[in-house]
């Protein structure tokens, strides 16, 4: 009986064997990046593909190809290479600023659909062009995944707020929140940096924020479970670390709307040009923080308020908390919404400045 059923689970794997496409390494093209700019009145694709050296570093080649529309483009790029092209490793999607403020739905519309591609892939916006981006030469990894660390670090540690495929397309097809992407600059010809936050309302980018405002932007849209943050206190330099923070929206008042945001702000003091820290120096360092907290948070969402974008989502939270609630009026009613941002920072320790 044994020998029979192991029979059958043997005939059984081999018809899905056969259902399973080969797909040989040093056969294919493996597109891990790819890139998307104006160029007069066509559009240029380049697709950034890995080159595995004998010494186990990893190299990086370009294909380039410019069409009338995006549909084109893949199969023009196919025609310049040798072997397949494949997207199942696909790790960062790039698009121009000339690209970005025109709209990139028809280009997303293209990840949507092939199942090959996950949704953790990052999106960014280029400074200006993705092919100068795409091709360079950062570490020894191959670009697509120095680039796709680098947002995922600067995610974890520093200022950018969680972002990739699926956050961006969630963001951009629910009502009541606006989606925003990070911005990659070539600072020199080796070193990629992140230097401020596109900000798009649907699918066209309409603004962005300089790298010193991506502090705040993220206390408002994520949390922070590691950070820094530095200020003047009595013209004394403080460096407050490995912040931890959250916020939460609490609606106080309809027509006109008026929201609570809290922002809670845990963290330690690492460096302090004072002679000692006192539990009155705490206070004050606590008090300065939570102030400069409130103005730039407040200043911001004025501002989003001003272009008529929301990327904090006080539309999707007011839409969950009222019945009956009306898309329609609510881009009036948003420029007159009052939010009062409440900022609590508790320094928990002192550390070695004590």
């Amino acid at each position: 009986m044994m020998n029979r059923i192991l029979v059958i689970l043997s005939f059984f794997s081999l018809l899905l064997t056969g259902c399973v496409e080969k797909e040989i390494i040093d056969d294919v093209n493996i597109e891990m990046g790819v890139g998307y700019d104006q160029k007069d009145d066509e559009i240029e694709g380049t697709i950034m593909v890995p080159i595995f050296n004998p010494d186990k570093k990893i190299g990086n080649f370009t294909f380039s190809a410019t069409a009338s529309s995006n549909r084109d483009l893949f199969q023009e790029i196919q025609r310049r290479s040798a072997q397949p092209i494949v997207t199942g490793s696909l790790e960062i999607a790039i698009f121009g600023e000339e690209i970005a403020k025109k709209g990139i739905r028809d280009f997303i519309d293209a990840f949507e659909r092939d199942p090959s591609i996950g949704a953790r892939v990052y999106f960014a916006v280029a400074d200006d062009k993705a092919k100068e981006i795409l091709s360079g030469t950062y570490g020894n990894r191959g670009n697509a995944i120095h680039l796709s660390q680098l947002i995922k670090h600067n995610t974890e540690t520093r200022n950018l707020p969680v972002t990739n495929m699926h956050l961006y397309l969630f963001e951009l097809y629910q009502e009541g929140q606006d989606p925003y992407l990070p911005i990659l600059k070539k600072e020199e010809p080796e070193v990629i940096d992140i230097t401020g936050i596109a900000l798009f309302k649907d699918d066209k980018m309409v603004s962005q924020l300089p790298s010193d405002k991506m502090f705040f932007f993220k206390l408002l849209t994520d949390k922070f479970s590691e950070g820094s943050f530095k200020l003047e206190v009595d013209d004394k330099d403080v460096s407050v670390k490995d912040l931890d923070s959250k916020n939460k929206l609490k609606l106080r008042k309809r027509e006109p709307y008026v929201i609570d945001l809290e922002i809670e702000i845990n963290g330690l003091i690492r460096e302090y040009t004072g002679k000692i820290v006192t539990p009155e120096v705490i206070k004050k360092i606590e008090k300065e923080f939570e102030d400069q907290v409130n103005k730039e948070a407040t200043a911001m969402i004025q501002d989003f308020q001003e272009m008529g974008i929301d990327p904090v989502g006080f539309g999707q939270f007011i839409k969950t908390k009222t019945r009956g609630f009306d898309f329609k009026r609510w881009e009036d009613e948003y420029k007159n919404l009052t939010v009062n941002v409440k900022t609590d920072v508790i320094i928990t320790e002192v550390g070695i400045v004590e």
